[in-house]
C-alpha cells in the first residue's frame, strides 16, 4: 500500500516520528490496515485456512487497551473498487503475489508467514468482531484512504493506519503508524485519565523540513511520481534517467532510498506544483508532455480529503458520496454496504461485472476451491443483476446469450487468470418486473429463504434439528458434500462436524449471556478436548488433500454467507470466529484417518455426542446412502478408465472455448482468458 519504499525510509531516519500519548481522544482507524496487523501480530494460522478464534481474541484485547485510555475508536474500511478501476493493476499484481506465497505454504515444507496471505474469511471474522465490541463502523464505497483523513481532520485527531499515503495527506492530527502503536504496553494509572498507549506520529513538517524549504503542497507530487498504487507511468522514468537528482538518483549504486531522497530533494527547488510539473515535462517528448501533465494533476487530485462527511454517518447514519450517486445502487443496498452488511465483492460485481476470488493454500494441481461454489456465485450475479425469467422460454442459445457476464480473476494452476461466469437464470418470483433489485426487500421473506435452500440444495425440513444459528454452515456443509472434488472423504466430514461441536462447546462454556445454558458434563468435556487438542496432534505432516478440501468449505461458506446477507438473512448469520479452526479441524482429520474411534471425543456428555449424531444424520441425509462407500474397479473397469485418459489427454487440444458447467444444470457456461 502507498509509496514504494516511503514507509522504509521513514523508519530509517526515526528523526520524522516524535512520541506521543494515545489517550482521551477520538482516533480514526484504518480497519484494513489493522486487521492484517493484528491477524499476524497475534500468530493465527495461515497454512491450514486459519485460526479465526485467536484473531477475535486479539481484535477484542486491542479495543480493550482503548477503552482504558479514554480513546474513542471509529474503524473506517476500504469498499470495491472505484468505478474507473484505476488499481487494477496494483490488484492482479498482489493477488498474483498472494498466488505466490499460497503456492509456496502448500509444499512441504512450507511455512513462514504466509507473505500476507490472509486465510479467506478474515475480513468478515473482523467485522462481526467490531460488531460484537459495539465499535463504530464505516465502510466506504471505495477506497477509504480520502475519507479517513476528512473524517480526522475534521476531528483534529490522529489517523491510526500502516499505510504510508497517510505521510502525504495533510493532516491536523497527524499519521501514528501501526507498528510503533503499542496498544500491549499501556502505561499510567488505573483509570482513563492516566492511562495511555505509547505510540509514535509522523511530522510532516519534520519531514519537509529534513529537505530544505519543501513546501507540503509537493508532496502529493513526489507521491505520484514515485508510483503510488494508482499511478504507474513509464514515461516518467525518462525524467528519472536524465535529470540530475541532489542526493544521486543516477549514481546511486545500489544505495537503499536514494530515489527518494533526490527526488524530494529536487522539489524543494520548487514553490507550488505546477513549477514542478513544468520542469518534469521538459525531459519528455513534445507529444506526451500534455498527457503526463493531466495524469499528473488528476493523479495529485487522490491526496485532497474528500467532500464525504463521515461524521454525520457515525451520528446521523447518513451517507452521502458523489461516486455512490453516480453507481444508481438501490439506497437498501448503498445503506447495507456503508454498514459493512454486505461484501465489496457485491459492489465489484454489482458496478465492475469483476470480482477477484482470494486465493488459499489449496492443491494448486487442482480446479482453484472457487469452483465448487460457482453455482452459488451464479445465483449472486443473477439476482445483482436481475434477469428476466422470460428467458427460460427461450432457446438455450437465445438464452444464453441474454444473461449476464462477470469476470472472475482466480488461479488456474499457479497463474492468476480471468473467466467470464453467466449469472444464473432464477425463480419468476426473483425476476419479474415487481421484483427488481431495489424492491428484493419487498420479497417474502419465506420466498427467500426458499431461493438460499434451493441454491444450497437442501429442505427446512432437514434442518430443523439444527440449532437455527447453525443452519447455514450445516446447510452450506451439505451442499459442499455433494459438489467437491475430489469427492469428499468421510473422515474430513466427522472433522468438520467435529469442529463445529468444539465451537459450540467453546460458546456454551465461555459466553457471559447468562441465557446460554452450560452443563457440568459441557465442561468436563470441553476441557478434556483442549487437552487432547494441545497434546494429541502437535507434529503431523501437512495434508493437502485435506487442505485443498477445508478450503472447498470455506469458499462455499463464503458465498453461502454473501447469498444470506443479500437476501437480508432468511437464516441467522453464523458466529465465524467460533465456527472455523483451520489447526484444530486438521488435527481432528488427521486422528480420524488412523483412528477412527477419536469421534468418540465427546463421548462423557450424552447431549454432545447426540449433538454430533444428529449433525451427521442431517448430512448424510442429502447424499446417497452408498456415498462414502469405497468402490473397487474390476480389472475391465480399470482398462476402460485408462483408455479413456488416453482419449481425453489426446482430445485436450481441441475443447472448445466455451464448454456447460455440469451436464442438465440451468447454470450457464464460462470462458477463460489470459
Amino acid at each position: 500500500m502507498g509509496v514504494p519504499g516511503l514507509t522504509g525510509f521513514v523508519e530509517e531516519h526515526g528523526g520524522f516520528l516524535a512520541a506521543l500519548r494515545v489517550q482521551r481522544t477520538k482516533l480514526v482507524i484504518d480497519g484494513s490496515s489493522l486487521y492484517h496487523r493484528l491477524f499476524f501480530a497475534c500468530g493465527a494460522d495461515v497454512r491450514h485456512g486459519g485460526d479465526y478464534g485467536p484473531f477475535a481474541a486479539a481484535v477484542g484485547a486491542f479495543f480493550d487497551s482503548l477503552r482504558a485510555c479514554g480513546v474513542a475508536p471509529c474503524v473506517v474500511l476500504d469498499g470495491g473498487r472505484d468505478a474507473a478501476d484505476g488499481k487494477l493493476a496494483t490488484l492482479r499484481s498482489r493477488a498474483a503475489e498472494r498466488l505466490r506465497a499460497a503456492h509456496g505454504l502448500s509444499r512441504p515444507g512450507g511455512g513462514g508467514d504466509g507473505g500476507g496471505l490472509l486465510p479467506l474469511l478474515a475480513r468478515e471474522a473482523f467485522v462481526q468482531a467490531l460488531r460484537r465490541l459495539g465499535v463504530p463502523l464505516a465502510q466506504c464505497f471505495a477506497e477509504a484512504d480520502r475519507e479517513i483523513a476528512a473524517l480526522a481532520n475534521r476531528w483534529g485527531c490522529p489517523v491510526l493506519t500502516l499505510d504510508s499515503d497517510f505521510c502525504i495527506f495533510d493532516l491536523r492530527g497527524g499519521y501514528c503508524p501501526l507498528s510503533h502503536f503499542q496498544w500491549q504496553s499501556v502505561c499510567g494509572g488505573g483509570d482513563a485519565l492516566g492511562c495511555y498507549i505509547p505510540a509514535k506520529r509522523f511530522s510532516s513538517e519534520k519531514f519537509c523540513s529534513h529537505f530544505g524549504r519543501l513546501n507540503k503542497t509537493l508532496l502529493p507530487l513526489f507521491a505520484v511520481m514515485s508510483g503510488n498504487d494508482y499511478v504507474n507511468l513509464p514515461a516518467l522514468e525518462v525524467f528519472f534517467s536524465k535529470a540530475r537528482l541532489p542526493g544521486g538518483c543516477c549514481g546511486w549504486k545500489g544505495r537503499k532510498h536514494a530515489r527518494i531522497q533526490g527526488l524530494l530533494n529536487w522539489l524543494s527547488r520548487f514553490s507550488e506544483p505546477t513549477e514542478a510539473i513544468e520542469n518534469v515535462l521538459q525531459y519528455l517528448k513534445k507529444h506526451q508532455r500534455e498527457e503526463i501533465r493531466e495524469l499528473l494533476q488528476a493523479s495529485m487530485e487522490g491526496y485532497t480529503p474528500s467532500d464525504v462527511n463521515l461524521e454525520d454517518f457515525f451520528q446521523h447514519g447518513n451517507y452521502e458520496s458523489q461516486a455512490a450517486r453516480k453507481s444508481d445502487l438501490p439506497q437498501w443496498v448503498l445503506d447495507a454496504l456503508t454498514k459493512g452488511e454486505l461484501s465489496p465483492f457485491i459492489s465489484d460485481a454489482l458496478i465492475l461485472r469483476s470480482t477477484f476470488l482470494h486465493v488459499q493454500v489449496e492443491n494448486m494441481q487442482r480446479s482453484s476451491a472457487h469452483s465448487t461454489a460457482l453455482p452459488i456465485r451464479q445465483v449472486i450475479y443473477g439476482l445483482l443483476l436481475k434477469i428476466s425469467h422470460t428467458t427460460e422460454a427461450a432457446s438455450p442459445s437465445k438464452q444464453i446469450s441474454k444473461l449476464p457476464v462477470v469476470c472472475e480473476f482466480d488461479r488456474i494452476q499457479k497463474t492468476l487468470k480471468k473467466t467470464f461466469v453467466q449469472a444464473a437464470s432464477l425463480p419468476a418470483d426473483f425476476c419479474d418486473d415487481h421484483f427488481p433489485l431495489d424492491k428484493l426487500m419487498e420479497v417474502p421473506m419465506s420466498c427467500r429463504l426458499m431461493l438460499l435452500l434451493e441454491t444450497l440444495g437442501v429442505k427446512m425440513s432437514i434442518l430443523e434439528s439444527v440449532p437455527s444459528h447453525l443452519q447455514l454452515p450445516v446447510a452450506v456443509t451439505c451442499y459442499w458434500t455433494r459438489s467437491s472434488e475430489p469427492k469428499v472423504k468421510l473422515h474430513q466430514l466427522k472433522a468438520l462436524l467435529l469442529m463445529i461441536i468444539f465451537g459450540e462447546l467453546h460458546r456454551t462454556t465461555n459466553d457471559p449471556d447468562p441465557t446460554v445454558l452450560c452443563f457440568e458434563d459441557d465442561s468436563i468435556v470441553y476441557n478434556q478436548f483442549l487437552n487432547e487438542k494441545e497434546k494429541k496432534l502437535q507434529n503431523i505432516e501437512f495434508d493437502l488433500d485435506a487442505a485443498h478440501s477445508f478450503c472447498q468449505w470455506q469458499c462455499c461458506l463464503q458465498m453461502g454467507f454473501y447469498l444470506n446477507q443479500i437476501l437480508s438473512s432468511p437464516l441467522p448469520e453464523p458466529d465465524l470466529t467460533r465456527l472455523y479452526s483451520g489447526t484444530l479441524v486438521h488435527r481432528l482429520c488427521q486422528e480420524l484417518k488412523s483412528a477412527p474411534s477419536a469421534e468418540n471425543v465427546f463421548s462423557l456428555s450424552p447431549k454432545m455426542t447426540q449433538f454430533y449424531q444428529d449433525l451427521l444424520n442431517t448430512v448424510n441425509s442429502t447424499v446417497p446412502p452408498d456415498f462414502f462407500q469405497k468402490k473397487t474397479k474390476t480389472k475391465s473397469e480399470s482398462c476402460k478408465k485408462k483408455k479413456a485418459c488416453n482419449k481425453t489427454k489426446a482430445s485436450r487440444c481441441a475443447i472448445p472455448e466455451t464448454q456447460p458447467l455440469c451436464d442438465g444444470n440451468r447454470f450457464a457456461s464460462l470462458r477463460v482468458d489470459d
